[in-house]
């Protein structure tokens, strides 16, 4: 019996420790963790020479990353919002992208959305946005989006 109780224990202090891990925070993700390992990227060019047209405008996604609470780095292209806050930006990995030079694939394109908006200092920095990830795309006037957020944090790089 004495046995049985250590057993209980170890099982028990081994379940919680799972369980915790599960909450340690977000799954820290980079441009090329959002590319199937089997797509080939194409060139996407700085000199768009008059045509703007998107790169890749139907690039596959990671399906595994769907519901995925992450961090990822890039560069704010604001949507929609004041001088306050913006509530819908796109999150993109290069400054520029889809307003100076052609929009880059759509997997490398995330769609953000905060309820209650948040501040952006300067849109020449680099920023961590924080959220929960889905593959439901979104398309817009300036490009087509693979990715989709719904944004719970933003700091800077």
């Amino acid at each position: 019996m004495k046995y049985f109780f250590k057993i209980v224990f170890i099982i028990s202090t081994m379940s919680l420790s799972v369980f915790s891990n599960a909450n340690d925070g977000p799954i820290e993700l980079y441009w090329e963790d959002l590319v199937p390992k089997n797509f080939e990227m194409p060139a996407v060019s700085m000199e768009h020479a008059g045509s703007m047209a998107q790169v890749a405008p139907n690039a596959p996604l990671i399906e595994s990353l769907n519901g995925q609470f992450v961090k990822i780095p890039g560069f704010v292209v604001p949507l929609e919002g004041d001088a306050d806050a913006i509530t819908e930006f796109l999150l993109v990995p290069y400054f520029g992208a889809c307003i100076h030079v052609p929009p880059p694939p759509s997997n490398q394109i995330v769609f953000v959305k905060f309820k209650d908006g948040i501040p952006i200092n300067n849109l020449y920095d680099a920023v961590w946005v924080t959220g929960r990830l889905s593959t439901d795309g979104w398309v817009g006037d300036i490009a087509s989006v693979g990715y989709t957020m719904s944004g719970s944090n933003l700091e800077p790089f």
